[in-house]
């Protein structure tokens, strides 16, 4: 590379020098003007540059104004051994090297110097920073040396990579990506991500904890706190959730049935009110109605009546920054008025409704309460530990009996608020997606809804009113196999960060590198056409009369390994409910667009047009 510049010297272009070389001289030969920025960024050694009349050999490999053909006959014999020359090196005019150093050097020669100096410490952060290892020279090229033969970019973009794709993410391009190869990788600002889009890879990721953890993304820590268990890894992470196991038994599940009743009664009444008064019956988009739902469904099972309306209103709107701030590509650290800046607002908020709401349970549990969340398991568990450890530190005789299945300890009110927080990201976006999708598959395919509404009235001998039991609930088929085709169709979760604790053997030919971000997907596991014949259709009757339910391997949903998905049962009855209700209490009608098959990314997946719909009251 060369830089305009308007400092030049004199170069005969004529005169032969012994060591094959050229030599720079005084005479009154032609001469050629050349620029003398022309050897400032040239990767070979620059020139030297004199004045005064003296004579320097320069080999004419290394010339940088040489043509390609002197190369080859090239004779590297040291300056020093000429006589001559040494005795001219000798009397060189220093201040006049300077001079005309200085005389070479403008604003434009620095600011190129500088970025291709920043442009190389990029390539090289993000692979340095990724392994953690001293590389040396190969520092710019270690993007090159980290790809290695998986499908990729040839060079990372300098310093943000495909960060700007996050400001409008594009499903076409992720797909697009995932069918690349089983392995594949970009560069995020000093982030080396690979990506396993094969199912037996992304298996083995999900299934490798002593080579990877979960990661999310960088402002996760910031927003869910550092010290969340989420973050905890090893027999720390198995022994926390040993103690969250009990929140999502089927007699726990059985009794937030009601509550989750209560929300839906509420919502859709809402809705009507949407459609009908406020609309006059126009289509609009509901998309942001189904996330509040799911935001207080979600917020009822956790934390019961503890938490206010209007508490639980804030949340549901203010949860959208926390998502935005935990998208996958984002800016690294949190500045103001960012994505990042906004969602830690936000989050630090919900820990505080979510702490008051411990605090509550605490008081009420130890009163003997009855328990109505997940919340108040927890605690009452909590508490019977501690009764049994304090008995048996007083020497009082406990019975084998008395012992509770699952010795915990007191965790603080912010502990619990950390851990509900991440509860609520788990399943707040995910379920929101799969409900977009259900409202809207139902309303463009009737024959499925109709079966769906026929079963749920018989399980409640044709009272629409009427609780539902778990039991009934697990009975549904139709209602069970259009759930598990939404959540196969269009899976909510498409993508989950780990990060490489160590270099990571991911395939007999390659390993990612320690500090890399690894990221399986889910996507093409469940459109594989050898598990699911007709992939890309939507047929509920594939997990009623095929064999769908067979496909363990390829059901990736809720992930598998040690950091399989604690609430997916509690995901999918809750959905069963939901869509059984609504087909009984309510007709509703789907405004169909170009956009509305088209898949919106925004950390899970949705229709493009938000699913413009419009509810009616279905009459008894």
């Amino acid at each position: 590379m060369a830089a305009v510049c308007a400092g030049t010297t004199t170069r005969n272009i004529n005169a032969p020098h012994k060591g094959g070389g050229t030599s720079f001289d005084q005479d009154t030969r032609p001469r050629q003007h050349i620029p003398i920025a022309l050897c400032i960024f040239s990767r070979a050694r620059p020139r030297p540059l004199l004045s005064g009349g003296a004579r320097i050999f320069f080999p004419a490999a290394l010339s940088p104004c040489a043509p390609p053909s002197m190369a080859v006959n090239a004779s590297f014999v040291s300056p020093s051994a000429d006589a001559s020359v040494a005795h001219k090196i000798a009397q060189l005019d220093t201040s006049g090297i300077v001079s005309t150093l200085l005389n070479g050097i403008n604003g434009w020669t620095i600011a190129l110097t500088t970025l291709l100096v920043l442009v190389a410490y990029d390539q090289c952060q993000s692979s340095c920073h990724v392994s953690g290892r001293a590389v040396g020279s190969l520092c710019p090229v270690m993007y090159v040396y980290n790809k290695g033969s998986i499908v990729g970019p040839a060079m990372k973009t300098p310093f943000i990579g495909p960060f700007l794709d996050s400001v409008n993410p594009d499903f076409n391009k992720y797909y697009a990506k995932w069918v690349s190869g089983p392995l594949s990788c970009v560069s995020v600002f000093h982030k080396f991500v690979v990506i396993a889009s094969d199912r037996d890879v992304a298996r083995k990721v999900f299934n490798s904890p002593s080579f990877v953890k979960p990661c999310v993304v960088d402002a996760a820590h910031k927003l869910l706190r550092p010290n969340n268990w989420v973050f905890l890894d090893g027999k720390a992470h198995v022994d926390y959730r040993k103690g969250l196991n009990g929140l999502f038994t089927r007699q726990a599940l059985e009794i937030y049935l009601p509550g989750q009743e209560e929300v839906y009664n509420k919502y859709f009444a809402k809705f009507l009110r949407i459609s009908q008064e406020e609309n006059k019956g126009k289509a609009v988009p509901f998309m942001p109605e189904f996330r509040e739902l799911m935001c207080a469904v979600s917020c009822r099972t956790f934390v019961g009546h503890y938490m206010a309306e209007d508490a639980i209103k804030k949340i549901a709107d203010d949860f959208y920054l926390i998502t935005a701030a935990l998208e996958l590509v984002n800016f690294p650290i949190i500045l103001p008025f960012t994505k990042s800046w906004y969602g830690k607002k936000a989050a630090d908020m919900v820990l505080e409704e979510f702490a008051k709401c411990a605090a509550k349970s605490k008081v009420r549990m130890a009163a003997g309460g009855e328990k109505e969340c997940i919340l108040d398991f927890w605690v009452s568990s909590m508490l019977e530990s501690e009764a049994y450890r304090n008995k048996v530190a007083s020497g009082v005789k406990v019975e084998d009996g008395e012992k509770p299945s699952m010795l915990i300890r007191v965790f603080t009110d912010f502990e619990i608020s950390m851990t509900l927080l991440t509860f609520l990201f788990a399943s707040q976006d995910a379920t929101s997606s799969a409900a977009t999708w259900l409202f809207q598959i139902m309303a463009d395919r009737p024959e499925y809804l109709d079966k769906v509404r026929e079963e749920n009235l018989a399980a409640r001998n044709g009272d629409r009113n009427a609780p539902v039991s778990l039991d009934q609930l697990e009975k549904s088929t139709w209602t069970r196999a259009v759930v598990k085709e939404v959540l196969r169709y269009r899976p909510p979760v498409i993508m989950v960060p780990y990060v490489a604790k160590k270099d990571f053997p991911i395939s007999d030919t390659y390993t990612a590198p320690k500090g890399s971000m690894v990221i399986p997907t889910t996507y093409l596991a469940l459109h594989d056409s050898e598990a699911y014949p007709n992939p890309d259709s939507y047929e509920p009757e594939r997990w009623i009369t095929g064999d769908a339910d067979k496909q363990v391997k390829n059901w990736l949903v809720f992930g598998t390994g040690p950091h399989y998905c604690l609430g997916q049962t509690y995901a999918q009855l809750n959905l069963m409910l939901m869509i059984g209700k609504a087909s009984m209490l309510l007709d509703w009608k789907h405004q169909i667009t170009p956009k509305s098959e088209e898949i919106k990314v925004f950390a899970t997946i949705f229709p493009m047009d938000d699913c413009l719909l419009s509810f009616t009251e279905r009459p008894a």
